[in-house]
């Protein structure tokens, strides 16, 4: 391994490092991913020739660099536009109000069935929409439904754990499956119909583990209010955009199977569909609510996507695509393979630990890269690695706090401290994560799935 390639790994592992310890550095994990993509491609141009091998002039050589860049920055859009695409949409149902029933739907007077459905909605919801989106919106449904801050923690803590396991069998409900999805890794049939059994298994058991916690009725149920930040529409408009935002978010993979374009073109046209809509429903209210109604345009919605996120993805996906270059991935994945004997099922478990502790957008950026994909066995798309490298990424995320979107989001949301949840979390969040890994292995080895 030559030194070039040593300062490399160890500009990624710096960076790496500052993105995990982000809440003490203090220092946003977007800036740190975007210095370690340019620095790590800055050093890669030092001696260019060491990687990209043939009979190039200098010239020549420089085009080939620019061609590699521009394949894995290729690679790299389709799935940020994605979540652009998604996350306008999302945004646009939220702020006019289409997740307004939902909140209803919730409403009980019994701690334990308000328990129950809070983790089948938000498992349902998630897979739909995405982790952390659904764990805003079941939040802010808790805090109108629960005012004991006891009791709310523990329902946090159960969403945290729902959003992860129902983002982990869909191809969009996740970070980590939409890139496997987006790089062909996987389909949505497949992932759908193999790891939804063991994803509702890691999320069933936390549950009813934690429904012997809670006893008794609910001190106070809110009152239904309305949402004054979609007065402006009708109660059946606000139905047809959550139904046209979320129905086209389920349309998404089916879209993709008629066509065969990639999803980011079916996301594009559930954006284009439902802002033609709202346009024509803002352009019919009275001139009074008009400036009201502004707001709540897609125009408006565009400048609140989260552009962090966004550019976080793009500095991690790139250093992880220069890594992929100098071959440093590929040797990482034969020495895996090697140590643990090709066997599958403890590598992506060890994935999914790490998951817990470290972002899991670099470590499936990483094995991504590490593995190649094969005509059949395991490796192949649908084996039984890409569908478990799902799974343990996205479940595993929910054994700490800090371990997932989901998680943080939470975590700043209620203020659960990370103590806390270790202590009365993470051991529930690994049975389950464990009971969905054997429920898979029976599926394979047993059923033959």
């Amino acid at each position: 391994m030559s030194t070039l390639t040593i300062a490399i790994i160890v500009v990624f592992i710096l960076g790496y490092a500052c993105i995990a310890l982000e809440s003490a550095t203090r220092v946003n994990k977007a800036a740190v991913a975007l210095l370690m993509f340019v620095f790590c491609w800055t050093l890669f141009m030092l001696d260019p020739g060491s990687y990209i091998t043939g009979n190039f002039s200098h010239e020549e050589l420089l085009q080939q660099v620019t061609a590699v860049m521009e394949k894995h920055l290729g690679s790299t859009s389709t799935t940020l536009f994605f979540l652009m695409g998604a996350m306008t949409i999302v945004e646009l149902v939220d702020q006019n109000g289409g997740f307004n029933f939902v909140r209803d739907t919730m409403k009980t007077s019994s701690k334990k069935t308000l328990l129950w459905r809070i983790a089948f909605m938000t498992f349902i919801l998630s897979a739909i929409l995405d982790n952390l989106t659904t764990s805003i919106v079941m939040i802010m449904i808790l805090r109108k439904l629960v005012k004991d801050k006891k009791d709310r923690i523990i329902y946090a803590s159960l969403v945290i754990i729902a959003a992860n396991s129902g983002g982990a069998f869909s191809p969009i409900g996740d970070v980590t499956t939409i890139m496997l999805w987006n790089k062909g890794l996987i389909t949505a049939a497949g992932v759908i119909m193999e790891i939804f059994i063991p994803s509702l298994v890691s999320m069933v058991i936390p549950a009813y583990i934690l429904s012997h916690s809670l006893k008794g009725e609910l001190a106070n149920v809110a009152e239904k209010t309305n949402i004054t930040e979609a007065e402006a529409l009708t109660a059946r408009q606000r139905k047809t955009i959550f139904f046209l935002g979320v129905g086209g978010l389920i349309f998404v993979p089916i879209f993709k199977s008629i066509t065969h374009l990639p999803p980011f073109v079916g996301i594009l046209l559930v954006l284009g569909i439902l802002w033609t809509v709202t346009e024509v429903f803002y352009y019919h209210l009275e001139e009074g609510n008009d400036k009201n109604g502004m707001q709540k345009r897609v125009t408006k919605m565009l400048s609140r996507i989260d552009m962090g996120t966004i550019l976080f993805f793009l500095g991690i996906l790139m250093a992880v695509a220069c890594l992929e270059t100098i071959g440093v991935l590929e040797a990482l994945g034969e020495g895996l393979n090697v140590v643990f004997d090709g066997n599958h099922y403890l590598v992506t478990g060890i994935i999914g630990v790490l998951s817990s502790i470290v972002d899991n957008v670099p470590l499936v950026a990483g094995c991504m890269g590490m593995y190649p994909v094969a005509e059949v066995g395991d490796m192949a798309v649908d084996g039984i690695f890409w569908q478990l490298l799902a799974y343990c990424a996205g479940v595993g995320g929910s054994m700490l706090i800090i371990g997932s979107a989901a998680g943080v989001v939470v975590m700043g949301l209620e203020k659960i401290s990370f103590g806390w949840y270790m202590k009365k979390i993470t051991w529930i969040a690994f049975a389950g994560y464990l009971a969905g890994i054997l429920v898979y292995w029976f599926e394979k080895s047993v059923i033959g799935m």
